[in-house]
């Protein structure tokens, strides 16, 4: 194994700048991360191996829910709580990419104005960049590099569609499935697997003439729970109901993150369970990457069009046409 270079001057100082907690040059750092120029690859692996032994010590929560469920007015509302409460926190809230610019199409920042304008908050509309189920490839870096800023509570928000809930459970301690009481048969509208990866369901918008349908439906899902098999015997989901408009029920979902937490912990599970994420964020680097590796590569390149000709016109299957390509970039 050869050893890690030296750091260069230029991400040794943009390093001491996120540790310092300094906004620009959170901001710098995440922007590399994100970028596809091989150099600023390079750069960010610099980088993010001089802040890693500064990560590892924020809650990680994900947050998820079907449209029109609030979750940017709840993240808002919660995360103005967590500032009252002392806490410093980050928000990745992760958007569908615009087909043409690749940017964010939703705007989250504009969507939490008050929270961002929180000293103790950063909010970072990241775009998907049309990666699996909409998560950034880059989320889990940027997490990294938040909790080396010295933020205590690091929420990621999915866009909630497709695989993205998957993604982003594996990359969390808790995740957070939220739900509007005006979807009418909720139970029908839900995956069970969705249901199956959620560490707590919080049932929004409970006030007004919805706050007594936010309670039948908060007992329906817990009836539903009580009928799964939990993931782990130390922690049994918890249903709760909350008013992201009138900032109710936000201090009793921290207690019970609060109290997820401190099961994991008792239990030693914790650390087990963000070393499995880290083997797992492992393997897909490496199928990134060399997914990444084999559309670059010349003899490849040579060769794709002719065989995804023939795939279209039916004269050659799929396996055979990626064990031919795989040929060609062996060189065999």
């Amino acid at each position: 194994m050869s050893e890690v270079p030296e750091a260069s001057p230029a991400m040794q100082a943009l390093a001491d700048g996120v540790v310092a907690g300094e906004r620009r040059s959170l901001g710098r750092a995440i922007t590399l991360i994100e970028s596809h120029r091989a150099d600023h690859q390079l750069q960010a692996s610099e980088l993010l191996s001089l802040l890693l032994p500064q990560s590892g010590n924020a809650i990680r929560l994900g947050i998820t829910g079907p449209p029109g469920a609030g979750k940017s007015t709840f993240i808002e509302a919660f995360g103005l709580h967590l500032v009252e409460q002392g806490k410093r926190v980050a928000v990745l809230a992760i958007d569908p990419s615009s087909v043409r610019s690749g940017g964010s199409i939703l705007g989250d920042k504009t969507r939490m104005e008050e929270l961002s304008r929180n000293s103790a908050a950063f909010i970072r509309p990241s775009p998907s960049g049309g990666t699996l189920g909409g998560v950034a490839r880059r989320t889990r870096e940027a997490m990294l590099v938040c909790e080396a800023a010295g933020y205590d509570v690091v929420i990621i928000e999915t866009v909630g569609v497709g695989q993205s809930e998957t993604a982003v459970a594996a990359m969390v301690d808790m995740f957070l499935l939220l739900l509007s009481p005006g979807g009418g048969d909720e139970l029908q509208g839900i995956k069970r697997g969705i249901m199956e990866l959620a560490d707590m369901v919080v049932v929004n918008k409970a006030d007004g003439d919805l706050k007594p349908v936010a309670g039948r439906v908060a007992a329906e899902y817990k009836g539903a729970l009580g009928l799964m098999r939990p993931s782990t015997p130390f922690w049994l989901p918890e249903v709760l109901i909350c008013s992201s408009l009138e900032k109710t029920g936000m201090a009793e979902i921290l207690e019970a993150i609060l109290r997820h937490r401190q099961a994991f912990e008792e239990a030693d599970a914790l650390a087990e369970r963000r070393a499995m994420q880290a083997r797992e964020w492992l393997w897909g680097e490496i199928e990134e990457s060399l997914v990444d590796a084999f559309r670059q590569d010349s003899e490849v390149a040579e060769h794709l069009a002719s065989v995804e000709a023939e795939v279209a016109a039916g004269r050659m299957t799929p396996s055979v046409a990626a064990r031919t390509l795989m040929a060609a970039f062996r060189g065999t």
